[in-house]
C-alpha cells in the first residue's frame, strides 16, 4: 500500500467571509462557541442542533450577533443541504457523534460547502477475523469520495479535534523538524480528572467512548494495518505536569488510520488511559448487550441500548463544576533524530479543568477537543492552510497551527525523554 508522503498544495488561497454551519450544540459544540467568539476570522456561525432550545441557549450565553441558532436533524441529509444553502454557509463543522458523519459529509459535498469533523465514518469489524484483520476501517467511506471532493475543489478536513487532530499535527511536526527517521508514533492520552458526587461519570460522550473502546483496535506495523483485541498491550505511561503514571491500553482511533497516509513510520498506535474501573464498566456493557447501537423494542417503544445508557448518565458538558484535575493529549515519537542519534520525545497539550472553567465555563475534556478545530478553521479562513480532497491534519504544515494555538492562550509542550525511555514506558 502506498500513500503520498508530502504536504498538500498551499496555493489555493483563503476562504473569504467564512460562514459556518456548526452541527451539534452538545459538549464540544457548546465549547466551540465561546472559543470562536474571541476570534474575528469568520463572518457568521449558525449553531444547529436537534434540540433547537439547546442551540439557542448556547448562542444566548455569548451574546454575539455573529451567532444564530436553528433546529436541525443531523441524520436528514436533505435538510442539512437546505440549511447550508439557506444560511449561505461555506463550511460545515460536524460536532456530533460519528453515527451522523456520513449524512453530514455527503450533505456538504452536495451543497458545495467545505467540511470539517473530529470523528470519522464508522468502522465495521472483519466478519471472520476481527482481531487479526481490519474490516471497514474508520474513515474508509469518506476516503472513497476523495475524488469527488477534489473534482469540485472542495476540502474535507477530517479528524481535526484533539485526538485525532492535534495529535496528528504533532506527528507532522516531529517528522518535519525533529526526526530523520521514525520507528514508532504512539498517541497517548491520560488524565487525573475526578468527578465529585458520582460513582461513574464519563467526561466525554459515552456513545463515542463505547464505539471506539469496544471495537477491535487497529495498529499500523511494517506497512500494513492489523487489528488486535480491545484493551490489549497495557503499559504505564508517565504523563507530564503532575498527572503522573497512568495505565494505557490499545483503543481503536483515527490517528492510526490517518498518520501512515502522510508520514513514514514503522509502527503507529493509539493507547488511552482508561483505568481498570472504566474498562470493567465497558466490558459489562458489552456482556449485557448494552453497547448495541441498533434499536430494539421495549414495550411499545423502540430504542438503542447504547442510547439508553447515554441518557441514564450525566451530560459530560454539565460536569465541569464537579471536576478536578488535568487532561493530557499527546504524541510519543521514537526514532533517529536530525543529528543521527536515537531520540524519543513526547509532544503534548495539557488543560487544567479549573482554568477552562474559569476562562470559558467549559470542562477540560470538551474544551480541549473544541479549541483545535477552531484553530484549523482560522488557518483555512486566512489561507495559511489550503487544499482539496479528503485530508487529515498531518497533510498540512504543523508550525502555523502550533504557533496559532499558543496565540489562543493554550500552549503545547514537548518532553525530550531519550535518556528516560527505560522508565517512561513500562509493561503494566
Amino acid at each position: 500500500m502506498r500513500f503520498p508522503y508530502r504536504l498538500v498544495n498551499q496555493s489555493v488561497g483563503r476562504l473569504p467571509a467564512m460562514r459556518i454551519l456548526l452541527v451539534g450544540a452538545g459538549g464540544v459544540g457548546s465549547a466551540v462557541v465561546p472559543i470562536a467568539a474571541r476570534r474575528d476570522f469568520f463572518e457568521h456561525i449558525v449553531v444547529a442542533d436537534y434540540k433547537q432550545d439547546r442551540a439557542a441557549e448556547v448562542v444566548a450565553k455569548v451574546g454575539d450577533p455573529r451567532f444564530s441558532s436553528i433546529g436541525l436533524d443531523a441524520s436528514d441529509r436533505e435538510a442539512v443541504e437546505a440549511a447550508l444553502v439557506e444560511h449561505r454557509c461555506d463550511v460545515l463543522f460536524n460536532a456530533v457523534d460519528p453515527r451522523f458523519t456520513m449524512p453530514l459529509f455527503e450533505a456538504a459535498l452536495n451543497a458545495g460547502a467545505h467540511y470539517l469533523d473530529m470523528a470519522m465514518s464508522l468502522s465495521r469489524p472483519h466478519p471472520r477475523r476481527p482481531y487479526e484483520l481490519p474490516g471497514v476501517k474508520l474513515g474508509d467511506e469518506q476516503f472513497a469520495l476523495a475524488d469527488a471532493w477534489r473534482a469540485r475543489g472542495g476540502l474535507a478536513l477530517v479528524g481535526m479535534g484533539v485526538e485525532p487532530g492535534l495529535a496528528d499535527v504533532f506527528a507532522r511536526y516531529a517528522a518535519d523538524h525533529l526526526f530523520e527517521s521514525i520507528e514508532e508514533i504512539g498517541i497517548r492520552d491520560g488524565s487525573n480528572l475526578v468527578v465529585d458526587g458520582y460513582d461513574f461519570a464519563p467526561t466525554f460522550s459515552i456513545w463515542t467512548t463505547i464505539e471506539e473502546c469496544l471495537n477491535p483496535p487497529v495498529i499500523w506495523e511494517n506497512g500494513a494495518w492489523r487489528t488486535t483485541e480491545p484493551f490489549s498491550e497495557p503499559e504505564v505511561f508517565d504523563f507530564p505536569e503532575g498527572i503522573g503514571p497512568v495505565e494505557c491500553v490499545n483503543v481503536e482511533h483515527e490517528e492510526v488510520l490517518l498518520v501512515p497516509r502522510y508520514i513514514e513510520a514503522k509502527r503507529v498506535t493509539f493507547k488511552y488511559g482508561l483505568g481498570k474501573e472504566f474498562i470493567g464498566v465497558l466490558k459489562t456493557l458489552r456482556k449485557l448487550g448494552l453497547d448495541n447501537a441498533g434499536k430494539i423494542k421495549i414495550g411499545g417503544v423502540e430504542a438503542a441500548p447504547r442510547d439508553v445508557v447515554a441518557a441514564a448518565l450525566p451530560d459530560p458538558a454539565t460536569l465541569g463544576d464537579r471536576m478536578r484535575g488535568k487532561t493530557c493529549a499527546g504524541t510519543w515519537v521514537k526514532g533517529v533524530g536530525k543529528d543521527g542519534e536515537p531520540r524519543e520525545v513526547y509532544l503534548y497539550h495539557v488543560v487544567d479543568n479549573e482554568w477552562s472553567m474559569r476562562e470559558y465555563g467549559c470542562q477540560a475534556v470538551v474544551w480541549q477537543t473544541a479549541v483545535h478545530p477552531v484553530v484549523a478553521l482560522e488557518l483555512l479562513a486566512t489561507g495559511v492552510w489550503s487544499g482539496s480532497g479528503v485530508l487529515g491534519p498531518e497533510a498540512f504544515d504543523a508550525v502555523p497551527f502550533l504557533e496559532l494555538l499558543n496565540d489562543y492562550g493554550s500552549p503545547w509542550g514537548m518532553r525530550d525523554q531519550t535518556a528516560r525511555s527505560a522508565t517512561a514506558l513500562q509493561p503494566a
